[in-house]
């Protein structure tokens, strides 16, 4: 993550290749971050090692788009409802304050993905999924890591016996990796039903 003292984090990086002269700017010559934690406070994973310095391995937005494959038993419970990402670093971070919303339709919810249930999005079969993602970062992470990520959001959820039919249902997928997920979701939603301890 990178801070714009002007703009906050809430930016994109790009690259211009130009044979044109341009002027240098300066770096930052001090950190601007004071005694701020708040970052490293509110990371679900505690995927910050300390100040400026970020564990990818526990990084909620690395397990759901960039790893491929099982998401580590002891941080699944820890990602909540995220299937795509976090971000809760840059929420709190004083420094957005100051940033604004962006103008460019490129960066607004398509397909009405803003509203969906996570039900809804388990039931999508790959084409709908490839159909509804269509010029989406979503994409990336790929379908199979979808349903993997909404099945984890799934066994988070409170119990709700349309969850258990939905998770029981793709119990057949033909993915070692989907299935592996769904059952430890299966898992937690049984655990959910058990009385609380007196």
């Amino acid at each position: 993550m990178i801070i714009n003292r002007g703009a906050g984090s809430w930016f994109f990086l790009g690259e211009i290749f130009t044979d044109l002269p341009l002027e240098l700017d300066q770096p930052y010559d001090k950190e601007h971050c004071g005694k701020c934690t708040a970052c490293l406070d509110i990371c679900p994973t505690q995927a910050f090692k300390g100040p400026y310095i970020v564990d990818s391995r526990r990084c909620i937005s690395y397990l759901t788009i960039e790893l491929k494959g099982s998401i580590p038993i002891e941080l699944r419970s820890k990602m909540g409802n995220r299937i795509f990402g976090c971000d809760d670093c840059q929420l709190v971070c004083p420094w957005n304050r100051f940033s604004k919303p962006s103008k460019e339709a490129d960066f607004s919810p398509r397909h009405h993905l803003n509203d969906k249930t996570l039900l809804e999005l388990f039931n999508w079969d790959e084409a709908t999924f490839l159909e509804k993602t269509e010029g989406s970062a979503i994409r990336r992470a790929g379908y199979e890591s979808w349903l993997r990520n909404i099945a984890i959001a799934l066994g988070n959820a409170n119990h709700n016996p349309a969850i258990t039919t939905a998770l029981t249902l793709k119990l057949s997928y033909p993915s070692t990796i989907v299935q592996e997920h769904v059952i430890w979701a299966l898992e937690q939603q049984s655990q959910h039903l058990q009385p609380a301890p007196s």
